[in-house]
């Protein structure tokens, strides 16, 4: 276990100092297990909870199941060519990182048996794709109900159609299809949906004020924008903030529900950020800006590492995800010691259970270092302090588990739900 030393704003691009822990961390920390659930599956991807313990989870390439608190599994929503699903959709494929993602289940699902979930659609490509970037929407928020028996769902409404993305041809030698898709879902304290969406590898994305990628937006249920919103004149309304490059962890601090995300960078640093109502993330790939020339497909994003084997040192020097050139600038709180190591998925620990860590943010990393060797795949636990801008410290969740940690939820029983890339979902128990 690590304890980091507190980072000021002006140092949180640099690379976290660690220390050893404190008396009261060791003191304080939780006794953890670990026991898997469900096994199984295709790249299970995210999961959300009704109050009485029933978990809807997706698999990126599949779709969306429940598993009930009685333990039955029941295929609900499945995508195109999935099979045993109670329902198809036709317009839901995956394709690389793209596919379905993230569900959250309404706050007052007892009553309106209401779910919505992230996926990729081509139900709303205009026949100019190819050649007319604004006419491709690639992801989209949907809404359906849930049948009383839970065998079923039904009335799918998308809520979110207009998620802007490049075409998936893309010849970006870091690209891959699907890249940057964003879509985790979460459910805000004061019942609005939040939704996260990815730059989709098209670098003038983050800073429009228009197209829906890099941001994170702010919505009712219908998908029209939270009134108080507040991002700068002349963006789309259901912006919260802008600037993101891939943000995969969204979730609300319990002492003063403002929210966090975790997010992947490209190479030199991972990053956690307090939002700030119409701030910037800060994220710019733009080409020919900033003393930047031109880049493959026009995608500044790894500049200049265009090619594998440059130093860590001259990757950060050129291409910051945090730029302090723009004056709306959301300072991150953390970053990942300057290598990104797959940052994403993001829960806050809550109920006496987690001890000395209740109230911090759990962070799932994945473990992708510079040229794709392994880097910890570990949950971290962080300590982020009160005003946001600086973390407190580090500490390695001791899961005993080396796993890609796609995504976590903490489920209604104070339990921290984990769902890994291998095909498992996993309880992870706290006791004093």
């Amino acid at each position: 276990m690590y304890k980091s030393k507190l980072l000021s704003a002006a140092a949180v691009a640099t690379a976290a100092l660690l220390a050893s822990p404190s008396h009261a961390d060791t003191m304080g920390t939780p006794k953890i297990s670990a026991m898997s659930i469900l096994n199984g599956l295709e790249n299970p991807w995210d999961m959300a909870f009704t109050k009485n313990g029933d978990m809807f989870f997706t698999e990126k390439c599949k779709g969306l199941s429940v598993k009930t608190k009685s333990g039955a599994v029941i295929k609900l929503a499945g995508m195109k060519d999935a099979k045993g699903y109670a329902s198809s959709n036709s317009d839901l494929f995956c394709s690389g990182q793209a596919g379905m993602m993230g569900v959250a289940v309404d706050p007052n699902f007892k009553k309106n048996r209401r779910i919505y979930v992230a996926s990729t659609s081509n139900k709303y490509h205009g026949s100019g794709c190819k050649t007319n970037f604004e006419k491709c929407d690639g992801n989209i928020v949907m809404r359906m109900e849930v049948s009383k028996d839970m065998k079923s769902v039904s009335n799918r409404v998308d809520i979110v159609k207009d998620i802007q993305y490049k075409p998936f041809e893309s010849d970006h030698p870091f690209g891959g299809p699907g890249a940057h898709n964003g879509n985790r879902l979460r459910f805000g304290p004061e019942g609005y949906l939040w939704a996260t969406t990815g730059d989709r590898h098209r670098g003038i994305v983050p800073q429009s004020p228009k197209l829906l990628g890099g941001n994170v937006l702010r919505i009712d249920t219908d998908g029209v924008a939270h009134p108080g919103n507040k991002p700068p004149k002349g963006f789309d309304k259901r912006m919260y903030t802008y600037g993101h490059r891939n943000v995969q962890g969204i979730d609300f601090r319990p002492s003063d529900g403002r929210a966090f995300t975790a997010e992947h960078g490209p190479w030199q640093n991972d990053e956690i950020t307090a939002l700030v109502n119409g701030g910037n993330g800060g994220w710019d790939p733009r080409p020919n800006v900033a003393g930047r020339g031109d880049c493959p497909d026009k995608y500044c994003g790894y500049m200049p590492n265009q090619k594998e084997g440059m130093l860590p040192a001259a990757r950060a020097a050129f291409m910051p995800m945090s730029d302090e050139r723009f004056s709306d600038l959301m300072p991150p709180a953390w970053n990942n010691n300057g290598l990104s190591q797959g940052t994403g998925s993001a829960a806050f620990l809550k109920g006496s259970n987690w001890g000395y860590w209740e109230g911090r943010l759990a962070v799932g990393i994945m473990g992708i270092g510079f040229g794709g060797t392994p880097s910890g795949m570990r949950i971290d636990v962080v300590d982020i302090a009160k005003n946001g801008k600086s973390i407190k410290s580090v500490i390695h969740m001791p899961t005993g588990l080396t796993k890609r940690f796609r995504g976590l939820r903490l489920g209604p029983d104070g339990a921290l739900y984990a769902a890994v890339d291998e095909g498992e979902i996993y309880k992870i128990t706290a006791r004093k």
